[in-house]
């Protein structure tokens, strides 16, 4: 029996759970395998149990309610037979180091979360269908261009000419507040930028906010501070066994604050002379 046809016999609920793992709301780390030749996304069996514990998994509707690990096992193991996925043993690298690694399908199909399982099932395709439609729509749109109607001509032509007008724009500000920085570099140091978040990965109006800032340095965090102050210690003592530094000074004499090993007292019995 084939793969689809298994599929075909999964109830709807398990299918949902399928969609899910296999759509980008689960957040599955999917690698990429080879297997007979031809490539494969996998992902390791905790990665599914966590995907089935998320939010985002509450949030879908016509699934089966998880409240645990063991739940989450128990239900990724009786989709295993529907072979939406199988238990794979993960081989060597097909080339280098960075090239895919080869997986083999195990003969003892179950799960569990440190294993790693292979997709035969590629999800829902409607999203590739509309996106195939729209696809030919834009390239049927652009070749027919000639017949479009005089108005939508040359309403495309003003849009053209808006958008190569902006890209102009942003072109002559960057190159005005890269002079402007220069000049300020030698007349007030350490100069000034102008939109200095210009090219920050921030919304298009935050692009434009401030209107200028000095370029200071950026301050360093808390835990680079300590890293380095540890580093330090650690290049002007010695360290002992247990993971302790002592601060020596030039003539390789300890400075740190010496005292003596603490010492137990014993008591030993003395035998009485009379005896």
């Amino acid at each position: 029996m084939s793969t689809t046809e298994q599929q075909q016999k999964a109830p709807q609920d398990i299918r949902n759970v399928v969609n899910f793992l296999r759509s980008s709301k689960a957040g599955l780390k999917n690698r990429v395998g080879v297997l007979n030749g031809k490539r494969v996304d996998y992902f390791k069996g905790k990665s599914a149990v966590k995907a089935l514990l998320s939010p985002a998994y509450a949030k879908t509707k016509s699934t089966p309610k998880i409240t645990s690990e063991t739940e989450a096992h128990a239900l990724l193991h009786n989709i295993i037979p529907f072979a939406f996925f199988l238990r794979v043993d993960r081989g060597q690298p097909v080339g280098s180091a960075s090239s895919p690694k080869t997986v083999q399908i195990n003969q003892m199909q179950l799960f569990k979360p440190e294993e790693y399982y292979a997709w035969f099932y590629e999800g829902s395709q409607w999203t590739n269908y509309v996106g195939g439609v729209a696809m030919v729509a834009v390239i049927l749109a652009g070749v027919m261009f000639p017949l479009w109607p005089p108005i939508l001509r040359l309403g495309v032509w003003y849009l053209s000419m808006i958008l190569l007008g902006l890209i102009g724009l942003l072109l002559v500000i960057s190159v005005i507040r890269l002079i402007f920085y220069i000049i300020t570099i030698i007349v007030a140091s350490p100069g000034i930028w102008i939109f200095p978040r210009l090219f920050a990965d921030v919304g298009f109006i935050d692009s434009f906010i401030p209107l200028w800032e000095w370029d200071l340095p950026k301050k360093k965090s808390k835990k680079k501070k300590s890293a380095e102050k540890s580093e330090k210690a650690k290049s002007s003592g010695i360290t002992t066994p247990n993971g302790a530094v002592l601060e020596v000074d030039e003539s390789g004499i300890s400075t740190t604050n010496s005292r003596p090993a603490s010492r137990t007292a014993t008591v030993e019995e003395v035998p009485d002379e009379n005896s």
